[in-house]
């Protein structure tokens, strides 16, 4: 049974919870269960159920919210919460098994019938989308926001909850991070404790100034257990301030889930030396097993969590071992893909006679499956964390397991640096190369070494030096944060009054690295993903997006095989590819993003927009389409075999006769106040594919399966930039053969009438009387929508209100000519004649 700390109002998915319940009375959970039992019955379900509960503790009074009778969200936590492997028993149902007649996949003694019994305290922990969308609605309620989760382990609230934090990764807040403007707050009704993402941290806030626990109560309706609870870490924290740090007081502060760095903090001290204060007094973590029974039955199965205790049940292995570090919760720009990545790599491990390790903090997740790796940590991906793990993972005097970072995403790349700091060996690419590949001025000189053309550029660390090298030149420019993910804080900037505005925010977001400036290049963006073993380098595909350079590459539909490239540029760039994998020494995977330029002459220029040697979101993809395993390969080549070893031979794979397409999905009618407009910074919450033996067909299915497909005919609502205008109007003409009535902006209106196209021109002014743009949108009249800007925030805004109104109605809204012109073909001549196979038939028919 799991409990949420948060009332009624707000989604269980954006909803702190805690498992087992905390503030449930013996009567009141054997009520509830009861109940449970009789729905089930009554309802006859056979397999998974989630019932949710409301239940009123003043006149024990409960109501019914809701019965699903399937595997849910809160399924999936549950069984990571408790070992208990609810899908898979639901399966065995399925099939006629019955609960005494499937033993527990645990303990391997008890049966599917026993039910799970904790010694520990589990919470999770929402990961909102903020950080990206900073104009986003943040106020909680029925409707989920969230685009992960996190979760943690330990013997108090206290320690899980702290452990939750940290394992959000949103840059080092811990519990001790304030909002500037709470500083000065004295009464409890100043306090931001509305239901939001940072509700949390504002109630700690409160707590620190001498707020009580009933005031905040009367505020927040969150059951007084959960704020005394959150009262004892104010407590812990005072006393950090104001008392010598002893053994006694560290180790209580440890197993209250305070880490080296909040101690640190607190305490006037280095993470570092903290560190090495435990090591003195030994005060380590010790590892407890997951089991389902409350350590009545011995658990075979190595499901680990950390807590200051005794007893440390998680012995190292004495066979050869290595850590496949995972990427956290799901976010936007670092998704599913990375599980995928982390899960093949521990598979890998497995065939080669490894013991595969696996660390991550996403209950979401296959990585996190008991079964998927030797041995599960459920941990924090952080420095501390990892260092503690990696030790325990040592046998007396041996070296430290190795671990592979390259599958986790930005999350486990930036943690390269610090684990080879501490001493601990990497699998694969070293840090030096990660940070030549990151480090804009070195990897500039790098790639001119190699005689490997890259858009001017340069990183700046203040803002004269921006203008200046924006000037140097030219606008537009692309300017982003070096060392994130998911183009966060990435921007097109025209002038340097944008440019002014972008380095106040990229100052506020302080990843500590230089900002990035580049000349911005509105060329035919192409991606490869490739295998390096440090002599040969071996491209399974090329991609070419159909959006043009200047929409993120998670936001982009990308196509296997490149149809639009050219002998000669598809030979510059398998050829740039293997030159950068061997200069650069990666061993491993590694993607690069190119930009082709043409000159005017019939001839065309490539160029480097970045390299990151890792997993990138497209090595799922590239794989399934073309049937090379690349992280079982490149997994294999961190381990000392090479690609010529395996069966591979360097070069371009040979290319598939079939087409496939990666299409984005994306969650913006969740997202309140969040536009929609496509640019360097990723939006999309997660991606389909579409595969035929044609673009158009392959095409017609990805954007079906994301919900983005046009009707055959209808009615097209068209605003669009003056700049884009010459090139929109060869295919306004085409939607107007096709059949589709043309409704218009002023200025978009008055071209198509120049072209004797037929048109009802709308006024895009609200004020200007009805109907307007937002009328035959919120009307149904429209099916479609093309939108594009000349770039800059005013005209930004200007179409924001015809984008979020598109996205209410659930219309699709073009920001791109490249994906409107896509989605036209698709709908003309792909529908009637795709086919329906399995994945292999179309690679096998597909092969030369």
């Amino acid at each position: 049974n799991m409990e949420n700390i948060d009332p009624m109002g707000i989604h269980t998915g954006d909803s702190i919870v805690v498992a087992p319940s905390q503030t449930l009375t013996n009567k009141e959970y054997q009520m509830l269960r009861s109940a449970s039992l009789k729905i089930i019955r009554a309802l006859g379900i056979e397999g998974g159920c989630n019932i949710q509960f409301a239940l009123d503790i003043q006149s024990n009074r409960y109501y019914v919210i809701e019965v699903n009778p399937r595997v849910s969200r809160s399924s999936a936590l549950a069984s990571k919460a408790t070992g208990y492997p609810i899908a898979r028993v639901a399966a065995k149902i399925a099939i006629g098994k019955r609960l005494d007649e499937i033993p527990n996949a645990v303990t391997q003694k008890t049966l599917a019938s026993f039910e799970p019994a904790l010694d520990y305290v589990v919470v999770k922990i929402p990961r909102w989308p903020f950080d990206k969308f900073a104009s986003g609605d943040r106020l909680l309620g029925t409707q989920m926001k969230a685009t992960g989760e996190v979760m943690a382990i330990d013997r108090s609230f206290e320690a899980a909850l702290q452990k939750a934090v940290r394992s959000l990764e949103f840059g080092k807040r811990s519990l001790l991070w304030e909002d500037p403007n709470w500083a000065l707050r004295a009464n409890v009704s100043s306090y931001p404790l509305e239901a939001n993402d940072l509700r949390l941290w504002a109630i700690m806030a409160a707590l620190r100034r001498g707020i009580s626990v009933e005031e905040i109560y009367k505020r927040t309706m969150i059951d007084p257990w959960f704020l005394s609870k959150l009262e004892n870490i104010v407590g812990m924290e005072e006393r950090l301030l104001s008392e010598p740090l002893t053994p006694e007081l560290l180790r209580e502060a440890k197993r209250l889930g305070f880490s080296d760095e909040q101690v640190a903090t607190l305490a006037d001290r280095l993470p570092e030396q903290v560190r090495e204060l435990r090591r003195s007094w030994d005060i380590r973590p010790v590892y407890k097993m997951v089991d389902t029974c409350a350590a009545e039955f011995d658990a075979a199965t190595p499901y680990f969590y950390s807590s200051y205790e005794q007893e440390n049940e998680a012995q190292a292995f004495s066979e050869h071992r290595a850590v496949v570090i995972g990427s956290g919760p799901i976010r936007i720009g670092q998704g599913i893909e990375f599980d995928y990545c982390s899960v093949h790599s521990a598979w890998a491990l497995q065939e080669s006679g490894f013991k595969s390790i696996m660390i991550n903090s996403n209950p979401e997740t296959v990585s996190t499956d008991f079964d998927t790796s030797d041995r599960l940590y459920f941990e924090a991906l952080d420095e501390e964390s990892l260092r503690d793990i990696l030790e325990n993972e040592s046998l007396s005097g041996d070296s430290p397991a190795p671990s592979i970072v390259q599958f986790g995403g930005q999350t486990a790349i930036n943690l390269a640096q610090p684990l080879t700091r501490s001493g601990m060996p990497l699998l694969g690419s070293s840090a030096e190369v990660i940070d030549l590949a990151e480090d804009r001025r070195r990897f500039e000189n790098f790639l001119s070494e190699l005689g490997v053309p890259q858009p001017p550029g340069a990183g700046v660390t203040s803002v004269d030096e921006a203008l200046n090298i924006a000037q140097l030149i030219g606008y537009p420019v692309l300017v982003r944060p070096s060392y994130v993910l998911g183009g966060r804080a990435m921007e097109i900037v025209h002038n340097a009054g944008e440019l002014l505005r972008y380095l106040k925010l990229a100052m506020e977001l302080d990843t500590g690295h230089p900002v990035l400036i580049d000349k911005y290049l509105e060329g035919k963006e192409v991606e490869v993903d490739a295998i390096c073993d440090g002599e040969s380098v071996l491209i399974p595909g090329i991609m070419e997006h159909i959006e043009r350079a200047g929409v993120h590459s998670g936001d982009s539909m990308a196509v296997y095989p490149g149809l639009n490239l050219t002998e000669e540029e598809t030979e510059t760039i398998v050829t740039y590819a293997i030159r950068i994998g061997l200069g650069l020494k990666v061993i491993g995977l590694m993607n690069i993003q190119f930009v082709i330029m043409p000159d005017g002459n019939g001839r065309s220029s490539v160029y480097v927009l970045e390299v990151n040697p890792r997993a990138s979101r497209t090595v799922p993809f590239i794989s399934k389409v073309t049937g090379v395993p690349m992280v079982n390969i490149a997994t294999k080549v961190m381990l000392g075999k090479s690609l010529k070893e395996q069966g591979y031979q360097a070069g371009l794979w040979p290319r598939q006769k079939l087409v496939a397409i990666k299409a984005p999905v994306f969650s913006m009618s969740k997202l309140i106040g969040v536009d929609t407009y496509l640019g360097p910074e990723m939006k999309s919450t997660g991606e389909v594919m579409g595969i035929d033996y044609t673009f158009e067909a392959a095409l017609a299915k990805a954007l079906m399966a994301a919900g983005s497909n046009l009707p055959p005919q209808g009615t097209m609502l068209l605003s669009i930039a003056d700049r884009d205008k010459p090139e929109a109007l060869p295919l306004i003409r085409k939607f107007a053969m096709a059949g589709y009535k043309l409704y218009a902006t002023e200025g978009t209106a008055a071209m198509i009438e120049a072209a004797e196209l037929p048109v009802k021109m709308i006024s895009k002014k609200l004020s200007e009387g009805h109907p307007n743009i937002i009328d035959i949108i919120g009307d149904g009249t429209v099916n479609g929508i093309i939108n594009t800007t000349t770039g800059g925030r005013i005209p930004l805004k200007d179409g924001f209100e015809i984008r979020r109104a598109a996205v209410e109605k659930h219309i699709p809204c073009f920001t791109s000519l490249d994906t409107a012109r896509a989605a036209l073909d698709a709908t003309i001549n792909g529908q009637q004649v795709y086919s329906v196979q399995s994945l292999p038939d179309y690679r096998n028919k597909g092969a030369k």
